[in-house]
């Protein structure tokens, strides 16, 4: 039976509709996840609705100190303890000696990176506040000497200038540190736990003073900047 040309075109016509409203409906429902599982919609709700966890993110979800960084609230040994810091040199460290100088001189902190261990500017970052905290922690733990005490002031009154500088070797991180602790600067290492990017007990930066910048650069200054 012959179908006339008006026919033919309403009924390609109605085809089309009815595959577009069926297209658009399917799309509807898929979107709302009334066409796949609960646990694959509710999964696609979260991803959608909750933040990215960073992959710098350091805080242990059953704990809210951090682990890798020294706890304010510790000791020195319980630090040691936790793995926080790294070891004293065998034989044992120098004592503390008293600085001298002008007290006018301008006081700074130094940060000592390392590069060889791929850490992201982020992480390396980090890694630095735990060392300036580690530094000021222990500077303001001896600071029952007046003249420690009176550094400390100079060095928060005045900026509290930091400087980031780089080193290639773990060997050479901890050699600074020795010849920082022989001069009688405060010298703190951060070991990381590896909970991103690097390996559990990494040495990752070494913090050097507040100390007065002449006493400091005796140490550090030969070093490029970071």
């Amino acid at each position: 039976m012959a179908v006339d040309q008006g026919t033919q075109t309403g009924i390609i016509l109605t085809t089309s509709l009815a595959a577009f409203i069926s297209g658009w409906l399917f799309g509807v429902f898929t979107t709302r996840g009334y066409l796949i599982s609960p646990a694959l919609a509710e999964e696609r709700h979260r991803n959608l609705h909750d933040p990215v966890e960073s992959d710098e993110s350091d805080i242990d979800e059953d704990d809210t100190i951090l682990d890798h960084a020294p706890n304010w609230a510790n000791g020195v040994a319980a630090d040691r303890k936790q793995g926080l810091r790294a070891n004293a040199r065998v034989g044992g460290m120098t004592e503390r000696k008293t600085l001298d100088g002008d007290s006018n001189e301008e006081c700074k902190l130094v940060l000592v990176v390392r590069t060889d261990l791929g850490m992201t500017k982020g992480k390396m970052a980090a890694q630095c506040s735990h060392a300036t905290l580690a530094c000021y922690k222990a500077l303001a733990r001896s600071a029952s000497d007046s003249a420690e005490r009176k550094l400390l002031q100079r060095w928060e009154k005045r900026g509290q200038a930091k400087i980031a500088v780089q080193v290639k070797s773990e060997a050479e991180l901890m050699d600074l540190r020795w010849k920082a602790l022989d001069a009688g600067l405060t010298a703190e290492v951060i070991q990381d736990a590896g909970r991103t990017q690097i390996d559990p007990g990494s040495l990752t930066v070494l913090g050097v003073g507040p100390a007065p910048k002449s006493a400091v650069d005796k140490i550090t200054g030969h070093l490029k900047l970071l």
